[in-house]
């Protein structure tokens, strides 16, 4: 052993007491005392309890048609990038075999850290797979091809006991695809908080695909030795870029049944001429509405808010990417990092316009800041929901016209639905499609709601 590094015991002992700090001194309010925040409950810590050849932290994502991607460590670093898999328990009549990668942060070295491809899949199907020839079956089902289809939106996730009830909440009901608009695990450097997210989220994680784009508690630079960041989270949670064409694990997009989601980076360079802007701009042009009518974007730093929280950390990249979203007829665009729920009304270069995107922040998964409870006073008119609790979304979308958005409040050990609208989509409006240039995209508008947005 290198006499000039800490040993186990004392890395381990190190890294408790820091989450004891940071659950005991969770931020309150900001430098200029602007906003205060409700408390959060205990960090969890979730240890490793298995083998070191068994599977741990497995969780699954979408990878391009018919695709799942699995994606799971080990501690020995014998095992087999490989996953069997089949339609009934036990009996695997496939096999795929993937890529593996590690990764070393100043001291901590991460386990092996398999990404396994399967495909072409059957929608609407579970299959059971096992990962490197050991441990446990696990199971997914793949979601529909055809609506109707629905994604849990939980955004800010963390490890604390608000992050256990929401995801019980979440899994109380079934869905389809998971969606988080970044800020994962709350590691902020201390990597084994990494492998205890993995292992806390992988029970719903290992089932259906959750989808996620980066947030700033995912960043982890460090001057010189690592100067850009996201060594973990771009090890670890690998998404479908390059089946989309995006030169970065930070933003990619994918389709699934009839909608088109487009996951954003706001920690990435976004500028008209930036690698994103251009990936962005080709990605949007190459959308048919006519096979996937919804189009939903996602990401960290939101672009409208009233609370008092972040004021204003979405305003440049608003400016530079707002008209390619508003152009392209985005129907909804939900985003994290304010620890609060809010839903806005239909927007465009900060007024109200019936052909663009409803805003929603969904930053209160459960994260170990607590919450953002001050918002502006008075109230914005765009402001047509706004709450500090923990809790999660729901988008249920029936057809090529209507979806239904639910938000439901943590109480305790109860789920609340607090809020809820109708939405339709903007393909359906002939007044938004003819502006936009694509007069010949409506599909047949269904039964409208009094309370459709």
């Amino acid at each position: 052993m290198d006499p000039k590094l800490p040993t186990r015991p004392l890395l381990s002992h190190l890294f408790f007491v820091s989450i004891l700090l940071l659950t005991i001194f969770h931020p309150r309010a900001d430098s200029q005392g602007e906003y205060c925040r409700h408390p959060a409950r205990p960090v969890v810590i979730t240890p490793h309890n298995r083998s070191d050849s068994e599977p741990q932290q497995v969780h699954i994502s979408l990878a391009g048609r018919d695709h799942i991607r699995v994606s799971w460590i080990t501690e020995d670093k014998k095992v087999q990038s490989v996953v069997e898999y089949g339609t009934a328990p036990g009996k695997y009549d496939a096999v795929a075999t993937g890529k593996h990668t590690s990764y070393q942060y100043f001291f901590y070295r991460s386990g092996k850290i398999h990404h396994v491809r399967l495909g072409p899949l059957k929608p609407e199907t579970t299959y059971y797979y096992r990962c490197g020839g050991h441990g446990s079956e696990f199971s997914f089902k793949t979601p529909p091809s055809t609506f109707p289809i629905e994604f849990a939106v939980v955004g800010d996730l963390g490890q604390t006991e608000w992050t256990k009830s929401t995801l019980e909440h979440v899994a109380a009901t079934d869905y389809d695809v998971f969606l988080l608009p970044g800020d994962l695990s709350y590691a902020d450097s201390q990597q084994p908080l990494w492998d205890s997210f993995g292992r806390l989220v992988e029970p719903y994680a290992d089932g259906r695909p959750w989808m996620t784009t980066e947030g700033n508690h995912e960043e982890e630079s460090f001057p010189i030795i690592y100067p850009h960041g996201f060594t973990a989270y771009n090890s670890r949670w690998v998404m479908p870029y390059e089946e989309s064409g995006s030169p970065s694990n930070l933003y990619y997009s994918f389709d699934v049944a009839g909608a088109h989601v487009v996951m954003l980076a706001s920690y990435a360079e976004f500028e008209p001429g930036s690698p994103q802007y251009k990936w962005l701009e080709a990605d949007l042009a190459r959308v048919d509405r006519r096979i996937t009518p919804w189009l939903v974007a996602l990401l960290h730093a939101p672009w409208y808010n009233t609370n008092l929280a972040h004021q204003g950390e979405g305003e440049s990249m608003r400016v530079a990417m707002e008209e390619l979203l508003f152009k392209a007829r985005v129907d909804v665009v939900f985003a994290g990092h304010v620890h609060a729920y809010e839903r806005f009304t239909r927007i465009f270069d900060d007024e109200g316009n019936a052909c663009g995107p409803v805003y929603v922040t969904i930053g209160d998964g459960g994260n170990r800041e607590g919450l953002a409870l001050s918002f502006k006073s008075p109230s914005s008119p765009l402001s047509l929901f706004r709450e500090p609790s923990f809790g999660h979304g729901r988008l249920r979308i029936f057809n090529g016209t209507h979806a239904h958005w639910t938000w439901h409040r943590n109480d305790d050990s109860q789920s609340t639905m607090a809020d809820e609208v109708w939405l339709g989509s903007l393909v359906s409006s002939r007044n938004c499609m003819r502006d936009s240039g694509d007069d010949g995209l409506q599909v047949q508008p269904s039964a409208s709601s009094k309370d459709e947005l």
